[in-house]
């Protein structure tokens, strides 16, 4: 039944708003369970995966298309320009605005993804560290001169647990947490997100013995649907040029092989296993990433009674 009478306020300290997040790894099945979860329990779908934010980045995020949501309300998808840098502050901003819109309707938010930056900026105390526009051109001129590489061993010595944290091939993040190391004097792990949510948080991650198989399938399944296809249209927008959405897993790879024009001209079947190779270690960051969180309840997605199971964590909190 709907509810009344919930706070929508997320700015003034603490509120009791119950919202159900459901986060895990890459091809757990998380969109398909969040959907379930909303028929079951009247609820909207907030998306936190970064990627599904763009628009025209839909087969290599796989992301649902309107006639594959359960007739489930979805916010936060196909917002964002693929000309547009990752912006998690704006992010944050929309994700609990979208939130509290939902506890106005009476029903159940239900933040999915498996980026976590971005699930933490939707429900955690995350305040943004302080930027510095010359330094941060300084150290991308660095970046595009010697490589992410380099500036990411220099992270390793200045501050090893955001190294770790961090892929080696994400440059613009690096050079983020070099900014804010060497604008606050601070290791950039000081700012990064701590488990303290500001809403009556309830979170599922899944996960299942079996994704490196799944991730190899899944990037087959991507490429049969017409990945290369989608890469090649979105060329004129500008995704090569793309600070965010150009660097996305598998979009970069294949993009190396395609021309200006789109013309093949590079191993497309390397790169499909370079891509597949990438998101199995994509797999296991976002698995340490999540595993931090104590509040977390994990479930085998591979498990016949996963919807039963979760319901039954959810309805601790939200029944």
């Amino acid at each position: 039944m709907p509810r009344t009478g919930w706070a929508t306020s997320w700015r003034n300290g603490p509120v009791t708003d119950r919202v159900l997040a459901i986060v895990g790894a890459t091809a757990t099945g998380k969109s398909d369970l969040a959907i379930a979860l909303a028929q079951r329990f009247d609820g909207e779908i907030v998306n936190a995966d970064s990627m599904q934010l763009y628009v025209g980045l839909d087969v290599g995020t796989a992301k649902l298309g309107p006639g594959e949501r359960g007739d489930i309300a979805h916010h936060l998808i196909d917002i964002w320009p693929i000309q547009k840098a990752a912006a998690v502050a704006q992010y944050q901003d929309l994700a609990r605005t979208a939130i509290g819109q939902i506890h106005a309707r009476g029903r159940l938010p239900i933040v999915v993804g498996g980026s976590g930056l971005y699930v933490s900026g939707a429900l955690d105390r995350l305040e943004f560290p302080p930027e510095d526009t010359a330094v941060r051109l300084r150290l991308y001129a660095e970046l595009e001169e010697h490589g992410p590489y380099a500036l990411h061993q220099r992270l390793a010595s200045l501050d090893p647990d955001a190294a770790k944290a961090i892929l080696p091939s994400n440059g613009r993040r690096i050079a983020r947490a070099l900014e804010v190391i060497e604008v606050t004097g601070r290791p950039f792990t000081a700012s990064m997100p701590r488990p303290d949510s500001i809403y009556d948080t309830t979170l599922i991650a899944l996960d299942r013995a079996d994704l490196d198989e799944r991730v190899e399938r899944r990037v087959q399944h991507m490429m049969d649907r017409g990945w290369l296809d989608e890469i090649r249209a979105l060329l004129p927008a500008g995704l090569r040029a793309s600070p965010t959405a150009g660097k996305a897993l598998g979009y970069q790879q294949l993009m190396s092989v395609l021309d200006d024009q789109g013309n093949v001209v590079g191993d497309v079947a390397a790169q499909v296993d370079e891509t597949i190779m990438r998101t199995k270690r994509f797999v296991r960051r976002q698995r340490r990433w999540f595993r931090r969180d104590a509040r977390i309840t994990w479930l085998d997605a591979a498990d016949p009674g996963l919807l039963e199971r979760a319901i039954a964590v959810a309805s601790l909190r939200t029944l």
